[in-house]
């Protein structure tokens, strides 16, 4: 996309070192999204160096400098989805890539995660940049990951809020399920959920 580049975590370290990638992530802030903000500062680094997932940072120029605007991170994951959630012409094609289960009318199928996706607040970066653009790099980049490896479907969660769901519905997702918070996600999120959607790329 113009006016954008995209820089893999791993290899920002591999190329200025961990404490000047670090410097950089410091940088960013989403207070909109606590979870954004704490996620990118404390795990990011070592989630993308055991391969768990792989963070994405975009950066744009602005006034002569180089500034992180935002980042998505990526991850493999297997989900269960219930054929009813789905319209008919979804289930057809969600069906050449999943097992399906008779007993439970479920779909279960390896699917990409973009498990986080957020702007930079930071001196108002978050300004350069649109919440389309960057979903847009996020699902472009697992198209390309996809040609080489299979697969047609992104999904990811986000909190049962209006502005957030029909933001990612606009945008091609639809809704597929509900999972519980986990133990140390309570104090992060509203409600005791998130609501689950996917895509067919």
């Amino acid at each position: 996309m113009n006016g954008y580049f995209q820089v893999n975590l791993i290899s920002l370290i591999e190329q200025i070192g961990e404490d000047k990638t670090q410097e950089i992530l410091t940088d960013f802030s989403c207070p909109m999204n606590i979870d954004v903000e704490e996620f990118l500062k404390d795990k990011a680094v070592l989630f993308a160096q055991q391969q768990i997932s792989a963070t994405h940072l975009i950066f744009t120029s602005y006034k002569n400098s180089t500034v992180l605007v935002g980042y998505y991170t990526l991850a493999p994951k297997i989900i269960a989805v219930n054929r009813r959630c789905l319209s008919k012409r979804l289930q057809k094609r969600i069906a050449k890539f999943a097992q399906f289960d008779q007993e439970l009318k479920r779909y279960h199928l390896v699917a990409t995660l973009i498990g986080q996706l957020g702007k930079n607040f930071k001196n108002n970066y978050n300004n350069l940049i649109t919440g389309d653009e960057l979903l847009l790099m996020a699902c472009q980049k697992i198209k390309r990951i996809q040609m080489e490896l299979g697969g047609k479907i992104v999904y990811l969660e986000c909190e049962d809020k209006p502005v957030l769901t029909e933001f990612y519905e606009r945008n091609g997702f639809v809704t597929f399920g509900q999972r519980r918070l986990d133990s140390d996600e309570v104090d992060k999120f509203e409600g005791g959920y998130l609501i689950q959607m996917l895509k067919y790329l």
